[in-house]
């Protein structure tokens, strides 16, 4: 009886292996490749209301290119929901293979990416670049921003970042100042600090909008982007301001520029044009919405001048035409720009350890023909005849020095043709001033142009040596630290700066306490650990 026990016991453990057997089978061969011998890829991509994934052309053509069925994974271009249903997934383990991310919607922060990688969820791209990916390979060789933004202290690439070289965005702020004003006024454009006051007081005084009333706001920003600050632009002619980490480098050397005696020189300047009533109170508070109300104001023209990258950053009507950008001013010690480079560090392109090694083969050829200009056309832009054209004969350029390349058709109906911003970018400066644009700048076709020509007023303005915060890594060891003396120096000197524009700080009482509290808030080691990710970024190989 025992015996006929132990036979049905083995026959059971027997028939569980062969079913357990099986099914694990099954599931690998469905997680690898279904039954037309496609390889299936579960995605993290952001869909646009215009876009349908499932019928995309770009999808189907992918799939057919490599061999690949794509299970998506979607989020929406709303950057709160997107990176928490990013956070959820990865700290549920229920991730996908690939993250294909819209690096203004949502990204792998650096700090990201070492936290993942050190756990194993991302896994490092290096062995699968150098075998897979050789387009990818030789932008990381001729690109060396690109590429220490793309390595991580410990030497993996645990993700990509898109590569858009956006040639407006490299010295993003801008003063745009209402020239039909300058013209009425019989005014000349400013390029000293002193001559931009005297424009500015007549911008006030003298009812440039014609309507009888004192109505007019001289100068504004908003609080809704660095880009929108005024005090980088009027600040830039004391003392360098990157309108991000307020580090200054000169011979290697790492220091802070928001408690030098140049800073307070600076902000001694834009007081006395606050003072004057030269500012908009709101441009140190406001938001987007609230500064774009200024510049479409329905009644008359009142903006005078603005920050901004670009004019329709606060102005998106006929009214955007009246303003032109001005070089950066002339100051008593510089006239320098800021300066960005336009690639910034975090990725929007990882694999996972869920992904088996024949899906990270076919994720990174995916990514690799991205990082063509056919491939980034194709997933970017779409079809040629519907979504572009190759440029003709009298095309120009928005580089009139370079070749024109493809001229886009904007269609009025989405075309569902490619990936848009979903799709790795991969625009270097060498396409971008290839793009035709209409010749008249003061058009929506020649906007570009616009902007173009509007950086060249600011193009290698900055200082010979910058830090690199678009690349600057950090040890996991100090991320909370550093996080910590970031948050709280970098707002003290905003809230400060501020408030001693307005005159709620004396500068001359008040600014010794504004220093003593940066130093205990621990601005000394803020520069310590700075001076050493940019000594590691100048020693990476």
């Amino acid at each position: 009886m025992k015996q006929k026990h132990f036979h049905a016991l083995l026959l059971f453990m027997f028939l569980m292996i062969i079913a357990s057997a099986c099914d694990s089978g099954e599931e690998a061969s469905e997680e690898v490749e279904n039954s037309d011998g496609y390889t299936n890829m579960s995605v993290f991509i952001a869909e646009n209301g215009e876009m349908d994934l499932e019928t995309n052309s770009f999808t189907e053509f992918a799939e057919d290119e490599f061999d690949i069925h794509f299970e998506f994974q979607k989020t929406s271009y709303d950057s709160s929901s997107a990176k928490e249903k990013r956070q959820i997934s990865l700290a549920s383990g229920d991730y996908p293979d690939v993250f294909f991310l819209v690096d203004w919607v949502d990204k792998f922060e650096p700090s990201e990416l070492l936290k993942y990688g050190e756990q194993g969820a991302l896994i490092p791209l290096n062995d699968l670049i150098e075998e897979h990916a050789p387009n990818l390979s030789k932008v990381l060789d001729e690109r060396d921003s690109f590429r220490k933004i793309a390595t991580a202290p410990d030497g993996n690439i645990y993700g990509i970042p898109g590569l858009e070289e956006c040639f407006h965005c490299t010295w993003p702020n801008k003063l745009w100042l209402n020239t039909d004003w300058l013209e009425k006024l019989n005014l000349d454009i400013p390029s000293t600090h002193e001559e931009l006051k005297e424009v500015l007081t007549a911008f006030k005084e003298q009812d440039p909008n014609g309507n009888g009333k004192q109505d007019e706001l001289p100068l504004s920003g908003s609080a809704a982007s660095p880009n929108h600050s005024i005090i980088p632009i009027l600040m830039n002619g004391f003392v360098y301001d990157d309108a991000q980490t307020r580090l200054l480098v000169k011979n290697g050397e790492v220091s802070f520029a928001a408690n030098t005696p140049e800073w307070r020189e600076g902000l001694e300047y834009i007081h006395s044009l606050y003072e004057e009533g030269l500012i908009d109170s709101g441009a140190f508070t406001q938001n987007r919405d609230a500064f774009i109300q200024l510049g479409n104001n329905a009644d008359n023209v009142i903006l005078g001048a603005a920050a901004a990258q670009h004019p329709w950053e606060f102005v998106d009507n006929e009214n955007q035409y009246a303003y032109n950008p001005i070089a950066p001013l002339q100051g008593p010690n510089h006239q320098y720009a800021t300066y960005n480079y336009p690639v910034t560090n975090g990725a929007t392109f990882a694999i996972t350890n869920k992904a088996s090694e024949k899906t990270q083969v076919k994720a990174i050829k995916l990514l690799d023909y991205m990082f063509t200009i056919d491939g980034m056309v194709r997933a970017h832009l779409g079809v040629e005849g519907e979504d572009w054209v190759t440029s003709e004969e009298s095309d120009v350029a928005i580089n009139e020095d370079v070749e024109p390349n493809v001229k886009l058709l904007h269609p009025e109906e989405p075309t569902n043709n490619n990936w848009s911003a979903a799709a790795q970018y991969y625009q270097p400066r060498e396409f971008r001033d290839g793009q035709v644009q209409a010749e008249d700048i003061y058009t929506d076709e020649g906007y570009e142009r616009r902007l173009q020509e509007a950086t060249y007023l600011y193009e290698g303005k900055e200082p010979e040596e910058t830090f690199p915060f678009w690349a600057a890594w950090y040890p996991e060891e100090v991320q909370d630290e550093y996080s910590t003396l970031e948050t709280n120096i970098l707002d003290n000197v905003e809230q400060s700066a501020t408030q001693f524009i307005t005159g709620e700080l004396s500068l001359e009482d008040d600014w010794d306490d504004y220093v003593n509290g940066l130093e205990s808030l621990g601005v000394d080691r803020y520069v310590e650990i700075n001076q050493e990710a940019y000594d590691n970024y100048l020693n990476e190989d």
